[in-house]
C-alpha cells in the first residue's frame, strides 16, 4: 500500500467515527495550512492532515479539532530521551504527534490565525487507529506531552474518541462554519466587481495578505520617495524613474493589488490612470461600478491610449493584463499617421514616473500579444528606470483550490505540465458531461438560483455581426441540433436592446443566453462556468492535436458556417502563426476559460474522444451531495451577487485611512 493510499485509508477510519457518534455532518478539511500568508508559513507549508469543524453544542460558536492521523502501529521510548520523542519501527525517530499539534494550535488560534476574532472551541488530537494502547504507550504514558491538543486516541480508546466527537459537536449546522472558516482563511474571497460594488470604489470587504500586502507596501513606499507630495510641492523629490514588474498566475491577486494601489495613491492625491489590454474588465468595472459615474470611468484606460504622453506626466500608471502588450498601438478605425510610432511599453512609461506591471504570461492569447517579463526588464533598462520585480503564489480564485489549477495546466499540458487525476478537495468541483443541453440546463439553474454563471467556449465557429436594424445575433455555436449566439459584437445593445454589448456581456443580467470566448472572458470570474472545448484542441491517443478550422459560405442565411472544424480565431488562425505558437495559444486560451470559475466548473467537448479523456482525468463524480449548486449551499456560502448601481453620479467622499488586523491591508 502506497503512503497516499494509506493515508486515505486513516481518512475513512475517521469518517467512519464521525458516522458512528452521529456527527457525520461535521465538516472534513483536509490537509489545509492556517493561512495562505506566506510570512507566516516560513519554509514549505504546515499542512494539518484534518480540520474538523462545525458548531459546538453548548457554546453555539465555532467548534474546531485539528486531526493528526498516524498508521503507526507500534513505538518505542528513544533511549535517555523524553516522551516527546519516540522510534517507529522502519521511519525511525519521530517527535510525539502532540508537538506538530501545538504548531498547528498556535497557527489557527493566534492574532494571526484564522480563529483570531471568532466564537470558538479549539483543541486536537492525534488518531492512530492501528495501535493499542500498549503498542504505544510512550504516546499515552504520564510523561507524554499535556494540553487541550494533545489528546491521543487508539483503537482501544475509539468508543472514547467517539463519546469526544459527540460532546464536541453539534449535530447540525456544520456546514456553515465550515464557511465561516474558510472565509476566515482567505479562500472564500468576495468576487472582485462585487467587492467594488460594496464598497461604491471607496471601502471594502477584500483584504490583501502576505505577498500581496507586500508588494503592495513596497510600491506605496516607493511612490512616497520619488513622487512630491501635493501637500508639499515645494520639496524636490527623487527623480528617479521606477518600474514594478509583479507576475503571477491567474487568481494570484493582480487586480487587487492594483485596485489597492489605486485608491490609496488618490486618497493621497496623486494622478493615478489604471491601464488594460482587455476591454472586458475594463468595460465591466466601468459600467459595474462606476456607472453614472464620468469622473471614475475616465480613472479607467487602454494600453494604447498613450501615443501622445500625457503633460505633465502621471504621477502613477498601473498596467493590469500587461501580457496583453502589443508591439505598437494601432487601431483599426484610427488613421495610420495617429498610430504608435514606438514600443508601446516605451509609451507606458513615458506616460508616468512610477508604472507598475501585473503580467502573467501564461495567459497571452494572440500572436501580436508580446507582453513579457523580459520585455518590460528590458524597456526598464533602456530608460535607465529602477526596476522592482515580485511574484504572486498563492491561489485566490478557484476557490482558492490550487490543486485544480494544477490539474488544468495538467490536463491541457501548459508548460509541459503533466495530467493527473482530479481528487476533489471541496473548494471546486469539476464534472465532464456528454452535451450542450446538459451543460446549459447546469449553468441556467444555478444562476437562476442566485449564482453568478456564464457559458464560454473556445473559438471555433464563425462569428457574425449583429444583422440588421433589431441587429440580430445568429447562432454562430452549432453543435447537432443545438444552436446558441457569441455574445455580441457590438458597441451598444442589441436584439431590440436587450443583449449586452461585448465589454459588458459578463457582468449584465442578460449577458447568460450567449457564449463568450477567452477576450470576453479573461480577467473576470463566476462561480459557475460552463467550459465548451471544440475541435481545435483534441485528444488522440497520449497527445493534444490542434487543427485550423475553413469556412464555407451559407448563401440561404447570408452568414458563414464551419466547412472544417478547428479555430476560427482570426488573429490565431492564419499560417503566419506557425504550428508551435498555434498550439500554444490555444492551450493558453482554453487555460484562461476552464480559471474562470470560483466553485465549479462544467466541462463538454464537441470531441468524443476528448471527452472520454477529460471524464478519466476528472474520474467518477457522485453528483448527490457534491455538486456544490446554490440552492444546496449554506446561507454564509451564498453571497449575493449585486446589480450594477443605479443612473446618477456620486459624490466620491474623501478616503479615511483605517487600522486593520496585522497582516492585513483593507482594498480602499
Amino acid at each position: 500500500m502506497t503512503e497516499r493510499s494509506a493515508w486515505a485509508e486513516s481518512l475513512v477510519h475517521l469518517a467512519e467515527d464521525l458516522v458512528a457518534a452521529d456527527r457525520g455532518n461535521v465538516e472534513m478539511v483536509v490537509e489545509c495550512a492556517a493561512t495562505l500568508d506566506e510570512a507566516d508559513r516560513a519554509g514549505d507549508p504546515r499542512l494539518i492532515d484534518v480540520v474538523l469543524v462545525g458548531h459546538h453544542p453548548e457554546e453555539k460558536g465555532l467548534s474546531v479539532q485539528l486531526v493528526e492521523l498516524k498508521r503507526w502501529s507500534t513505538v518505542t521510548r528513544v533511549e535517555r530521551a523524553t516522551a516527546e520523542l519516540v522510534h517507529v519501527p522502519g521511519m525511525g525517530e519521530k517527535k510525539h504527534p502532540a508537538l506538530q499539534l501545538r504548531e498547528y494550535y498556535a497557527a489557527f488560534t493566534s492574532d494571526r490565525g484564522p480563529l483570531y476574532g471568532l466564537d470558538f472551541e479549539c483543541d486536537g488530537f492525534a488518531y492512530l487507529h492501528n495501535a493499542t494502547d500498549a503498542s504505544v504507550l510512550p504516546l499515552v504514558g504520564v510523561d507524554a506531552p499535556t494540553g487541550s491538543y494533545a489528546r491521543v486516541y487508539t483503537n482501544d480508546r475509539r468508543g472514547q474518541l467517539i463519546s469526544d466527537l459527540r460532546s464536541s459537536f453539534a449535530a447540525d449546522g456544520a456546514d456553515s462554519a465550515a464557511e465561516v472558516l474558510l472565509r476566515s482563511m482567505g479562500l472564500r474571497n468576495t468576487p472582485l466587481l462585487d467587492a467594488m460594488i460594496r464598497s461604491s470604489g471607496e471601502d471594502t470587504v477584500f483584504t490583501l495578505r502576505g505577498r500581496q500586502k507586500k508588494v503592495a507596501d513596497q510600491i506605496l513606499e516607493a511612490a512616497a520617495k520619488v513622487l512630491p507630495d501635493p501637500r508639499l510641492p515645494a520639496l524636490v523629490p527623487d527623480e528617479r524613474r521606477v518600474v514594478f514588474l509583479v507576475t503571477g498566475g491567474a487568481g494570484t491577486g493582480k487586480s487587487a493589488i492594483g485596485l489597492q494601489l489605486k485608491a490609496e495613491l488618490e486618497a493621497e492625491g496623486r494622478t493615478v490612470k489604471y491601464a488594460s489590454g482587455s476591454r472586458a474588465f475594463n468595460g465591466a468595472l466601468q459600467e459595474h461600478v462606476g456607472y453614472g459615474d464620468r469622473e471614475f470611468k475616465e480613472t479607467f484606460t487602454y494600453f494604447s491610449n498613450f501615443v501622445t504622453p500625457p503633460d505633465p506626466p502621471l504621477d502613477v500608471l498601473i498596467c493590469d493584463e500587461a501580457h496583453r502588450l502589443r508591439d505598437r498601438s494601432t487601431n483599426r478605425f484610427w488613421k495610420p499617421e495617429d498610430w504608435g510610432t514606438k514600443p508601446q511599453v516605451d509609451e507606458l512609461l513615458d506616460a508616468s514616473r512610477l508604472t507598475v506591471f501585473f503580467l502573467d504570461e501564461g495567459q497571452s492569447v494572440r500572436p501580436q500579444e508580446v507582453g513579457t517579463a523580459a520585455l518590460v526588464e528590458d524597456a526598464a533598462k533602456r530608460y535607465g528606470a529602477v526596476l522592482l520585480r515580485s511574484n504572486l503564489r498563492e491561489q485566490f480564485r478557484c476557490g482558492g483550490s490550487d490543486a485544480y489549477v494544477r490539474w488544468v495546466r495538467g490536463a491541457l499540458g501548459v508548460a509541459d505540465a503533466e495530467p493527473e487525476l482530479w481528487a476533489p478537495d471541496g473548494l471546486m468541483h469539476v464534472e465532464v458531461v456528454d452535451s450542450p443541453e446538459e451543460l446549459e440546463r447546469i449553468t441556467h439553474s444555478e444562476a437562476k438560483a442566485g449564482a453568478s454563471a456564464r457559458m464560454v467556449a473556445g473559438y471555433c465557429w464563425p462569428w457574425t455581426k449583429p444583422l440588421g436594424k433589431e441587429k440580430r445575433l445568429e447562432p454562430d455555436v452549432r453543435i447537432g441540433d443545438w444552436h446558441r449566439p457569441w455574445n455580441a459584437d457590438s458597441e451598444s445593445f442589441c436584439e431590440s436592446k436587450t443583449v449586452p454589448p461585448s465589454k459588458i456581456w459578463s457582468v449584465h443580467e442578460n449577458g447568460l443566453g450567449q457564449i463568450g470566448c477567452v477576450y470576453t472572458a479573461q480577467g473576470l470570474e463566476w462561480d459557475w462556468c460552463g467550459v465548451i472545448m471544440g475541435e481545435d484542441m483534441v485528444r488522440r491517443g497520449d497527445n493534444w492535436v490542434f487543427r485550423r478550422g475553413k469556412e464555407r459560405a451559407d448563401k440561404e442565411a447570408g452568414v458563414k458556417r464551419v466547412a472544417m472544424p478547428g479555430s476560427f480565431d482570426p488573429k490565431v488562425r492564419p499560417k503566419s502563426v506557425d504550428d508551435d505558437e498555434f498550439a500554444r495559444l490555444v492551450r493558453h486560451a482554453y487555460h484562461v476559460l476552464m480559471t474562470r470559475a470560483s466553485r465549479a466548473t462544467v466541462l463538454y467537448s464537441t470531441d468524443e474522444e476528448t471527452r472520454v479523456y477529460l471524464k478519466q482525468l476528472v474520474g467518477e463524480v457522485q453528483i448527490h451531495g457534491l455538486r456544490p449548486t446554490w440552492e444546496n449551499l449554506p446561507e454564509q456560502a451564498r453571497q449575493p451577487h449585486l446589480p450594477r448601481p443605479a443612473r446618477g453620479g456620486r459624490r466620491r467622499r474623501k478616503r479615511q485611512r483605517k487600522s486593520a488586523p496585522p497582516g492585513e491591508m483593507r482594498l480602499f
